[in-house]
């Protein structure tokens, strides 16, 4: 989800669920460490969050926890799942499936240096790695490290061979998979993640295991999470409109305009709010052909819902 759950996409996406747990974009350690801007910046109202963290370095990765916690973060996520080429150059993401161990020598370090949970998201494997036996000896090794979360994302990444963009779709799902790591290891918190497209699979999913990460079909479709805090945890309904949202999105995106944000730094998030809605089409439609202008304002918003009304 890189470039894509920024902290304006979370703001927006909190608007519709309270309770949900929201994942940053991966940031790389040496990002964190290094780079001249901000990278760990949230607004109080995405709590709860967890920091999604690119590295193999377990003492650039400790730092980075520690600074996570500083921020307020609500948990540190280390990435073992993306399949990026810049990823792998970098020697973090799905290729560290291939080293348990290093992921291990990270958890350890980490978790003596905070006390928020540090988890991990991964695949069921890689390229010729053993979805069976390799798979568990990751788990194995890692959870004895001391992580007792895991996320995973039920297909495997093919580094050798398949694109980033193909590694979402071509490799088969094998949800049984993740299934059975939970029958294994019944004392882990096992997540599930890929092509997950509605709560009812949600549902599903959750007499198997103990939860569910929604990533594209989210972003894609956000008003599915409208019906999570009910369904999932026991709140009261979200009783606000889709309209409701994008007026507190007004006001947040003014704010964030007098301090140097584009419109279209907001909006381009918002695109989908009214997916499989009268008027869905229209209300993408203007906003991409009008929203990336140094013009544009949070009236914008208005226009688009009135280009709706006209469609």
């Amino acid at each position: 989800m890189l470039d894509w759950t920024d902290r304006h996409c979370r703001y927006f996406l909190r608007q519709i669920s309270q309770h949900t747990l929201l994942y940053t974009e991966m940031v790389t350690t040496g990002a964190i460490i290094f780079g001249k801007g901000d990278y760990l910046s949230f607004s109080d109202a995405e709590h709860p969050i967890a920091l999604q963290l690119g590295g193999s370095d377990a003492k650039d990765m400790t730092l980075c926890a520690q600074k996570a916690q500083e921020y307020g973060y609500d948990e540190v996520n280390i990435n073992v799942g993306c399949p990026s080429n810049r990823v792998q150059n970098g020697r973090f993401g799905a290729c560290l499936m291939a080293e348990p161990q290093t992921v291990a020598e990270c958890v350890s370090a980490m978790q003596q240096a905070v006390d928020i949970p540090v988890t991990v998201k991964s695949r069921i494997g890689i390229d010729d790695m053993c979805e069976m036996e390799d798979l568990d000896r990751f788990i194995t090794t890692v959870a004895e490290a001391g992580c007792d979360t895991f996320i995973v994302h039920a297909r495997k990444a093919w580094l050798k061979g398949l694109s980033p963009k193909e590694n979402r779709d071509i490799p088969p799902l094998m949800y049984d998979r993740v299934y059975q790591l939970k029958q294994q290891y019944p004392d882990l918190h096992i997540d599930i993640n890929g092509g997950v497209k509605t709560l009812d699979d949600a549902e599903l999913h959750l007499q198997h295991i103990d939860g569910v990460m929604i990533g594209r079909e989210v972003y894609s479709n956000p008003w599915i999470l409208a019906g999570v805090d009910e369904r999932f945890y026991d709140q009261a309904p979200n009783e606000l409109t889709r309209e409701q949202v994008i007026k507190a999105m007004q006001d947040y995106t003014e704010q964030q305009m007098q301090q140097g944000a584009r419109f279209w730094h907001v909006a381009r998030h918002m695109l989908g709010l009214f997916q499989n809605q009268p008027g869905a089409r229209a209300w993408r439609r203007y906003l991409s052909e009008n929203g990336t202008s140094d013009t544009a304002t949070p009236a914008t918003f208005d226009a688009a819902l009135a280009a709706m009304a006209q469609r």
